[in-house]
């Protein structure tokens, strides 16, 4: 069944506003002017209310880094947001890159519900929860606050040590981490006989290893799924596979996952949103996930 899904009661986040090729949204207390290529409307709030709300802007030098102008130099270029749902709670450290990323997907809420509530379904004490292409950590402090033993892989060091700057944050510990192309280390893993109860993929479109290893998801996604899928836990398991290729749909989602694991159980598809408190609906990739416990 394909559908539509919005994170829904993160009190730290708001999409304002969208269109343009912007968006405007708040974390916390900063509200900041992004670039967004998928907000190719109209925006529904005038020029002059954007730059009355925003109190940072991105202006970009390049199609892949730029910088941050801001009303009041006062403003901090780190600060911290909660996300917390009916089973977890944790804290997250933001700040303003180069590449005008502050260090969260917010979309990705409506995933992280869904993981925490899977982990608390399962009879396996502590079950074993793997997150690929894991950027800041997120989703694995979700799992690890959830009761999960956390293996977070992601083949840049730098989001791997802010990944345990909010570990740190969030009050939690023993996530294990590791800098490594994903691919090699599922691999490596097969080989070791290693199950996981639950596994969360969420690959760019394009991206590099730690030792110049390429990922382009259209060559790759196959050969990874057709890997994972050999790592779930064959009783009690969950997958996530997440993309925001603009290439991909959910069909074809659908279409990796059943063809790499064919008999899997109470599959879902669709595409995730951010609905703006102005009345648009941004998307922002598409997914399929399933559970069996």
């Amino acid at each position: 069944m394909i559908q539509l899904l919005a994170p829904t009661h993160w009190k730290d986040y708001e999409l304002i506003d969208c269109g343009d090729f912007e968006k405007l949204e708040r974390f916390g207390n900063a509200i900041l002017i992004r670039p967004e290529p998928q907000a190719v409307w109209k925006k529904t709030l005038s020029e002059q209310e954007w730059k009355k709300t925003a109190n940072i802007t991105f202006r970009g030098r390049s199609a892949t880094s730029g910088e941050w102008v801001k009303k009041n130099q006062s403003i901090p270029d780190r600060w911290h947001v909660e996300y917390k749902n009916n089973e977890v709670a944790i804290k997250l450290r933001l700040g303003l890159t180069s590449f005008k990323h502050v260090g969260v997907f917010p979309e990705q809420a409506v995933n992280w519900d869904f993981i925490s509530s899977s982990i608390k379904k399962f009879k396996t004490p502590q079950p074993k929860v793997l997150n690929l292409f894991a950027y800041t950590g997120a989703a694995s402090l979700i799992a690890n606050a959830a009761g999960a033993d956390t293996t977070h892989v992601d083949s840049i060091k730098q989001v791997v040590t802010w990944a345990n700057e909010n570990q740190e944050l969030s009050g939690l510990k023993d996530t294990r981490w590791m800098v490594e192309d994903a691919l090699k280390f599922v691999k490596k893993e097969l080989k070791r006989g290693k199950k996981y109860n639950g596994i969360i993929l969420d690959p760019p479109a394009y991206g590099h290893g730690p030792n110049g290893e390429k990922w382009k998801l259209e060559d790759h996604i196959q050969e990874m799924m057709q890997d994972v899928v050999q790592l779930l836990d064959e009783k009690e398991h969950f997958l996530i596979l997440n993309t925001y290729s603009l290439g991909f749909s959910s069909v074809i989602v659908e279409n990796l996952i059943r063809t790499s694991f064919p008999s899997v159980k109470n599959l879902e598809t669709g595409e995730l949103y951010l609905q703006a408190t102005a009345g648009v609906k941004l998307p922002l990739g598409v997914f399929g996930k399933f559970c069996n416990v």
